[in-house]
């Protein structure tokens, strides 16, 4: 039996902003949550997903809205089981465990502090393998599974529940109601079957975070380079690396969009890195010529500590590496490219995997 205890928020919440390809909200934030919640109610059970059942209800737990407004904007500590709970009424059935809905920022922490809180299992695993902007933009979408009911509240004690005809009203209604709050919000949504779970999630996200956090930290106290500890363990790439000379960002539509400038230092001296992003980083162009793209994920980091940079971190004079990696392969299906490729995002970009547009170190 697997526990995560106070002792692993560290290493978790790093390899959750690396994941987060830039969004997902700020990772600090969800630890402060985590943290409280294991030091008030103990340790968190930690199972796989083939510990899962077939009896089980496996419910996410996650934050919706803009990372640069939730950044200042976090939940009240009840809000998290209230939704469950909302969820569970509507049911009629009580959750067996909880699970994160993606595997990047704030989102892979929520759950934590929700499961120390209530009390229940966390499941080692994710609905994306990632962090994506929209709540269709899910493996569980793939497989015909219902993004509601669907509860939300907020910290002035707003609560609603949603059934939608479908996961892209449920985007777009939930949004609209995220906006309303503030644009940000406390969710459940997707209720799983334990068969369901084991089918349409990607195991050992968690574990993938933790190992991610543990790796880099080891190399920082071996004086080996950081980053390339990270890229180790991801299968990365790196892309570009030089210096942010303009940032353009905004809050529009319940999410951060914008882009970003580097000049390349180094052997990427002369070379320009340009990125666009909403929440994540979504494509990464260097010259003009496109060198990575959704649903493949786009990090930055620190250039010397390898710290993860979110989009909403982002700002000039920063020194950073831009690095890719390979998404779970399922995204790269028809499907899976219908709903998180670059047409998802309006983007007139064709995608093709990391090998073929850059070197891997």
């Amino acid at each position: 039996m697997t526990h995560l205890t106070e002792g692993d928020l560290e290493d978790l919440a790093f390899g959750a902003a690396v994941l987060g390809t830039g969004g997902g909200g700020d990772p600090y934030i969800g630890r402060l949550l985590a943290q409280q919640a294991i030091a008030d109610h103990g340790p968190v059970e930690l199972v796989g997903l083939d510990e899962v059942g077939d009896d089980a209800l496996v419910l996410p737990v996650a934050m919706m809205g803009a990372p640069t407004v939730m950044v200042e904007k976090i939940p009240g500590r009840d809000d998290l089981q209230t939704v469950v709970r909302m969820v569970e009424a509507r049911l009629g059935r009580k959750a067996t465990h909880l699970v994160p809905i993606e595997a990047g920022g704030i989102n892979s922490l929520i759950p934590v502090a929700a499961a120390a809180q209530m009390g229940l299992p966390l499941v080692d695993a994710d609905g994306m393998g990632r962090a994506f902007p929209e709540l269709q933009m899910v493996m569980p979408t793939m497989g015909g599974i219902a993004a509601t009911p669907m509860a939300l509240a907020d910290d002035k004690g707003n609560s609603a529940v949603l059934d939608t005809v479908d996961n892209v009203w449920t985007e777009r209604l939930a949004r609209t109601i995220t906006i309303e709050m503030g644009c940000s919000s406390v969710l459940s949504n997707y209720p799983l079957e334990g068969r369901q779970a084991r089918q349409h999630l990607v195991a050992g996200s968690l574990s993938l975070c933790r190992k991610i956090g543990a790796e880099v930290r080891e190399a920082r106290q071996r004086h080996h380079d950081p980053v390339d500890a990270a890229l180790h363990v991801i299968t990365g790439t790196r892309l570009f690396t030089g210096k942010v000379v303009d940032v353009s960002r905004r809050t529009s539509g319940g999410f951060a969009r914008g882009s970003a400038t580097l000049t390349g230092t180094g052997l990427d001296e002369g070379s320009t890195l340009e990125l666009q992003f909403q929440n994540e980083h979504l494509v990464a162009t260097v010259d003009g010529a496109v060198r990575a793209v959704v649903p493949d994920l786009i990090c930055l980091f620190d250039a010397e500590s390898a710290a993860p940079i979110t989009t909403e971190g982002l700002r000039y004079g920063l020194r950073v590496v831009a690095s890719a990696a390979p998404c779970d392969p399922r995204w790269k299906s028809p499907d899976g490219l219908a709903l998180v490729g670059p047409p998802a995002f309006g983007l007139d970009v064709e995608h093709r995997p990391i090998a073929s547009t850059a070197e891997v170190t």
